[in-house]
């Protein structure tokens, strides 16, 4: 039987030498996403972010449950797609956008009842997020974000667009729980939501300007991209050209620097805004 010992050793310490460095690599990749949102050179970014990507889903082959890798790949699929696909391919975007939010969801699937609510109703869920705890805001937040994302670029398909009363619901948890949480992005989210449609479909324009003036205030003006999704929503919605203008000037005024751990994330807004006014007369 002793030649078994060696090699059971051998075994065991293998897996403690890939935990070892999934759990080094994991806090490098967490280090590096911070760095990332400091870049300001999109054609940089936009270059280097696939490939940190396709690290972080190759590490979940090995590692499938690790949380903080799980939470990273949902908040990057999304946030390439939003960043340095959506407005140049919209459909190449969309499976990105599924890939965020399926990350997102292999970690909310861990709890079993919240699993099951995911299929149920809207009541259902709602029921079930009451019941978690605060520390699952961020695993929420960008299940949800890829999510609603996926759908705002299938709005003609009606299989995604009965899963929107859950991405609110989810939402409502975030901001339920923690609504400072990304700057107030619960608040971004549900004003594009009740803003970016008409009165007929759902629409509500005054809760809307609600949602993102809290946001303002939560992050002081300086996340650009809550003025973008206020203009596209809100004041294209209500045909309001001065507040579409003078929401957009914010935006293109405004130095990236304002918010220096997110500089990249601003230099995106920015991007967007130019690409708005561009299209002025096409939206009104």
């Amino acid at each position: 039987m002793k030649p078994l010992v060696p090699l059971l050793c051998i075994l065991l310490f293998g897996g403690c030498v890939k935990d070892i460095a999934v759990g080094t690599v994991g806090g490098i990749i967490d280090e590096g996403f911070g760095a990332f949102k400091e870049e300001q050179d999109l054609e940089l970014a936009g270059q280097a972010l696939p490939a940190n990507l396709k690290l972080v889903d190759v590490m979940l082959k090995n590692s499938p449950d690790d949380e903080a890798l799980l939470l990273r790949a949902s908040e990057g699929y999304s946030s390439y797609a939003l960043g340095f696909v959506e407005d140049s391919d919209p459909q190449r975007a969309r499976p990105l956008y599924l890939r965020g939010r399926d990350y997102g969801l292999r970690m909310l699937n861990e709890n079993k009842e919240l699993a099951k609510a995911l299929k149920g109703s809207p009541d259902d869920l709602r029921a079930q997020l009451s019941l978690l705890d605060d520390d699952m805001v961020p695993a929420v937040f960008w299940t949800a974000f890829g999510w609603g994302s996926y759908i705002n670029l299938s709005l003609t398909e009606p299989d995604a667009l009965i899963d929107l009363p859950r991405t609110e619901a989810m939402m409502q948890f975030v901001l339920d729980r923690d609504s400072s949480y990304y700057y107030g992005g619960a608040h971004v989210f549900l004003g594009t939501l009740y803003g970016s449609r008409g009165k007929m479909l759902g629409g509500n324009p005054d809760l809307a300007k609600q949602h993102f003036e809290k946001a303002l205030e939560i992050n002081k003006g300086k996340f650009l991209m809550t003025y973008v999704y206020y203009a596209r929503s809100v004041a294209v919605q209500t045909l309001n050209e001065a507040l579409f203008d003078e929401l957009l000037a914010k935006v293109r005024n405004e130095s990236i620097e304002v918010l220096p751990e997110f500089r990249l994330g601003n230099a995106i807004a920015k991007r967007k805004a130019e690409a708005l006014v561009q299209r002025k007369a096409e939206l009104f």
